[in-house]
């Protein structure tokens, strides 16, 4: 038994097969792996085939009919995109059904991917008009975010694991967030949230590169004077400040 474990010689200047066949003979628990082992091997190769494939090429595969790469998709995109929408709904419920929305679109207009489209793009295009939808039917507004309620939205970015609280700055920030119109709200976080370049912007938008970055711009501007106004109105002594009752905070239009 001791002899089955030993170090096998790699035979180095003979062919792969002639090689194989000379580890096999001297070591008789190789050739009892071999079928394992090439199983990895194999599986190996397809998973890095997966991840080599750029969000593109999968795409253009959902579109020629290979529906499982869908869910690469999905694995790659939901949490960002969920993100986008918790920020832009203040609702994680909403959210969320409107994130299956989306992946559920993707699937229905698959044939509308172009051949030299942005995937990025296209999905925060098509979650804009998910939201919209989504208002629309609801008859309501992207709810603004209550102070109070805050700790129950914890931030979506890469640093999720940061729980808001109602006079840090992050709170402060995400109450920021809520006070502003929806457009401008939404080109924030595209650009500064979700990092997308401009030109994709333009994109989701529908405006030039130009106009994408002055509504950016004038929307950042907007946000550090909101946000600037709520850090000097807090408390410095340790009491909470008063950002009127429960339920009456600006309501986005």
């Amino acid at each position: 038994m001791i002899a089955a474990f030993e170090p096998v010689p790699i035979y180095s200047n003979l062919p792969a097969a002639a090689s194989e066949r000379m580890v096999t003979a001297v070591n008789p628990l190789a050739k009892a792996a071999a079928p394992v082992l090439n199983r990895f091997r194999a599986q190996a190769i397809v998973d890095t085939a997966t991840e080599q494939r750029s969000d593109h090429a999968l795409m253009l595969a959902v579109r020629d009919g290979e529906l499982d790469a869908l869910g690469d998709l999905f694995e790659r995109h939901h949490g960002p995109l969920f993100g986008f929408l918790a920020k832009l709904t203040g609702d994680r419920a909403a959210a969320a059904d409107i994130a299956q929305t989306v992946f559920q679109r993707m699937l229905k207009y698959r044939h509308t991917y172009r051949d030299d489209g942005s995937f990025t793009a296209w999905m925060y295009h098509l979650a804009r008009r998910c939201a919209a939808d989504h208002f629309r039917k609801a008859g309501t507004a992207p709810h603004a975010t209550d102070p109070a309620d805050l700790q129950n939205h914890p931030d979506e970015a890469p640093h999720a694991g940061l729980r808001a609280a109602t006079r840090d700055d992050q709170a402060l920030l995400q109450i920021a967030l809520a006070r502003l119109d929806r457009n401008d709200r939404e080109v924030l976080l595209l650009s500064r949230f979700q990092e997308l370049s401009f030109a994709e912007i333009s994109g989701i938008l529908e405006c030039s590169v130009g106009a994408a970055k002055v509504r950016a711009h004038r929307a950042l501007q907007e946000l550090r004077t909101i946000f600037f106004q709520l850090q000097t109105s807090r408390p410095r002594d340790g009491g909470t400040t008063d950002y009127g009752p429960k339920g009456t905070s600006p309501v986005v239009p």
